[in-house]
């Protein structure tokens, strides 16, 4: 079901203003920051996620070390979500997709990197699960096909997951395109009224075998993020938020 007068997307926005604790835009920021960058390595537990979100401060004990990378990046997560819901009705652009990645990637050492291109696509061939991407001085183009061919598209939960595939096969950037791919995937849900999902870290390899496999079983991947978007109906309907 649907309310179009007050759906997630309004309360979202609407506690993001207030700066609401406990609620659904609180929950959204510390799961989807924690798992989407757990996914990717950092080893930030979801306390000390929390923690950052909301107290901004980092707590710690005498025999732990931390990455500064991984608390950074953790902050930059948040005001990517910020950015994602913000821009929830825009058409999914180049520049907002580079926006992310730009924020993303601020201040790490990443960003100290002549050759890492923050903000911008890739500058060097990389590779992702071992298999070969997009050469660096095809990703313009191949990004402007793949969101023309999505722009004309229904939009609906399956042509998100092919958007996700091929962006994270074209893998634009020099790192960073796992958590700006699936952060698109939320706001592309969001934009088409389809309830969002977040890929958690107990998912990770039923997920990342659904991309290997998507245009074979394309099941694999739609199950899983299914699976997700399950997770996330039940946090709804927690809070009593109609979908």
């Amino acid at each position: 079901m649907t309310n179009d007068r007050y759906n997630l997307l309004d309360i979202l926005r609407e506690q993001k203003e207030m700066k609401m604790k406990g609620g659904i835009y609180h929950k959204t920021q510390i799961d989807l920051t924690y798992n989407s960058n757990h996914i990717e390595g950092s080893r930030l537990t979801h306390e000390q996620t929390r923690y950052i979100f909301e107290t901004n401060t980092i707590g710690v004990t005498a025999d732990e070390t931390l990455n500064v990378n991984d608390i950074v990046e953790t902050v930059n997560h948040f005001r990517c979500i910020d950015l994602m819901i913000d821009k929830a009705e825009l058409p999914l652009t180049e520049e907002l997709i580079k926006s992310l990645h730009g924020i993303l990637k601020t201040g790490t050492s990443d960003s100290r990197k002549d050759w890492f291109a923050v903000g911008d696509y890739k500058h060097l061939p990389n590779e992702v699960g071992g298999e070969s991407t997009c050469p660096p001085e095809q990703v313009a183009t191949e990004m402007g096909r793949l969101l023309e061919d999505y722009q004309n598209s229904g939009r609906g939960f399956n042509d998100i997951l092919d958007l996700h595939v091929r962006f994270e096969r074209i893998h634009p950037f020099q790192d960073g395109n796992g958590r700006v791919g699936r952060l698109i995937m939320f706001k592309e849900c969001l934009r088409s009224n389809i309830v969002p999902f977040i890929i958690t870290d107990e998912l990770k390899m039923f997920y990342y075998r659904g991309l290997r496999e998507w245009g074979h079983i394309d099941g694999y991947l739609a199950d899983t993020c299914l699976t997700a978007q399950d997770e996330y109906k039940a946090a709804l309907d927690y809070f009593r938020i109609i979908y």
